[in-house]
């Protein structure tokens, strides 16, 4: 409500909102999802979007069964963008081959690759702060300034990381006077993968105060998880949000999977070194050494970009014979492999600041309603999540005496044929749900705005 002579709004009124993103249909992964999926509903609740994003982006991958999700008519601009990676591939003997994130830092051996590895990630680490999409901050600025002239919106929105974007949004905002949210799908300074940049004592100065300029400048942050949130309240923010990924009901509506046949374990999605559940591989290993008929039943199939040292790890403990590797997939046969799967592997970070990380895809498996194995650290986000939803269990990546009794307390119920417990308060996370949730804090944003 508005007072004095000022206008009362609501969300019936149309309010016009760029949002600033890297990530954007054909890119795949978990990255696109996000906001996709927020533009997708945002119609429903009053808001127009315009969507701003590189026109050349270093994509992950290509999936053009997302671009279905964009609703007809919307305003996406594409402007072009320079990045150093053509440098660092050249420089790495990658020329070619698409940068995933992980990949890079995703080390705890700081001295581990080539020199060369080495040498481009200090440069990477030291030069292109906050990442490698600085070099757009500038000229997207320029444009963006020019355009809103003519083009005037309510609100801005930024997300990252990349970090970058709220870099673009913090200065639109201050040139404009626009009211803007940050949107934070992963920590900055707090990411696990932060602290194995080859960063200097000075880089690591800078990203903290654009960390907390960016936090306490914008008029609202939204955080994914209580963890980030926690962390984020620190920097003392104006205000903060959480709003979570989630799973989209019209993903599954179509697809039709049955359950496989088989004892089938599977994992969909970037699979990185340092997510190594190798504690499982040996369990099983074992398992099927001892049993010739869970041997026979067994299926692992992983689905998606992942490091060599996951497939070597599962032969290494004589499982050739059951695994299945797939490279990246379209979501809507990802979703299909989730869907048939008998138990789906969940593997978050190893390190303590992974206790608040949350992924995205944890969501699309909790809407297959089928079993949830989980590893990464106790007491965090994603173990919280799962012990409320009912949906599997999590255990430390050290824990053999645990995995191995709930492989076989899930293998003896697969044997009896005993129909799966279906988690339960799920509808919460449904993306229109969260949509509806995040246009409220935008209207929300705009009245305060307008207020001062």
């Amino acid at each position: 409500m508005s007072s004095g002579n000022c206008t009362e709004y609501s969300l019936t009124d149309l309010k016009k909102v760029l949002i600033i993103t890297y990530y954007w249909p054909p890119a795949g992964g978990s990255g696109v999802q996000r906001w996709l999926k927020f533009v997708k509903y945002f119609s429903k609740f009053g808001i127009e979007p315009v969507v701003y994003t590189p026109e050349n982006p270093e994509m992950m991958a290509r999936d053009i069964t997302l671009l279905k999700d964009i609703p007809q008519g919307i305003t996406v601009i594409k402007r072009k963008i320079l990045e150093p990676y053509s440098i660092y591939k050249i420089l790495t003997g990658k020329k070619g081959e698409s940068i995933r994130p992980g990949f890079i830092a995703g080390s705890k051996d700081k001295s581990s690759g080539t020199l060369k590895e080495r040498v481009s990630l200090f440069i990477r680490s030291n030069l292109f702060i906050p990442d490698p999409k600085c070099l757009w901050i500038s000229p997207s600025v320029r444009f963006l300034k020019k355009y809103l002239r003519k083009n005037p919106v309510d609100l801005i929105v930024s997300t990252g990381p990349p970090h970058s974007m709220h870099l673009i949004a913090r200065r639109l905002a201050k040139k404009t006077t626009t009211p803007w949210i940050a949107d934070f799908r992963d920590p900055w300074t707090g990411m696990y993968t932060f602290k194995n940049m080859l960063n200097t004592s000075l880089a690591t100065r800078i990203h903290k105060k654009l960390e907390r300029a960016v936090i306490r400048e914008a008029d609202a942050v939204v955080t994914v998880t209580n963890g980030m949130k926690a962390e984020i309240e620190e920097l003392s923010p104006k205000r903060i949000v959480v709003i979570t990924n989630g799973f989209d009901a019209d993903d599954y509506k179509d697809i039709s999977a049955e359950q496989e046949t088989k004892f089938s374990i599977t994992y969909t999605g970037l699979f990185v070194k340092d997510r190594n559940p190798s504690v499982l591989w040996k369990v099983l290993g074992e398992k099927a050494a001892r049993d010739r008929r869970f041997s026979e039943e067994l299926r692992i199939k992983i689905i998606g970009y992942t490091d060599k040292c996951v497939p070597e790890d599962i032969l290494n403990n004589g499982l050739e014979k059951n695994l299945y590797v797939k490279n990246y997939v379209s979501h809507p046969e990802a979703v299909r492999q989730q869907q048939s799967a008998r138990v789906l592997l969940l593997a978050g970070g190893q390190q303590p600041e992974a206790t608040a990380i949350l992924t995205g895809k944890f969501f699309e498996y909790l809407a297959t309603g089928n079993r949830i194995l989980a590893f990464g650290p106790k007491g965090g986000d994603m173990d919280n999540a799962l012990i409320e939803c009912g949906a599997g269990e999590m255990f430390e990546y050290y824990d053999y005496k645990g995995a191995k009794e709930w492989i076989d307390r899930e293998y003896e119920r697969y044997l009896a044929g005993t129909a799966q417990e279906k988690p339960s308060d799920i509808e919460k996370y449904s993306r229109e749900k969260l949509c509806k949730k995040m246009s409220e804090l935008i209207e929300e944003t705009i009245l305060n705005k307008r207020k001062l």
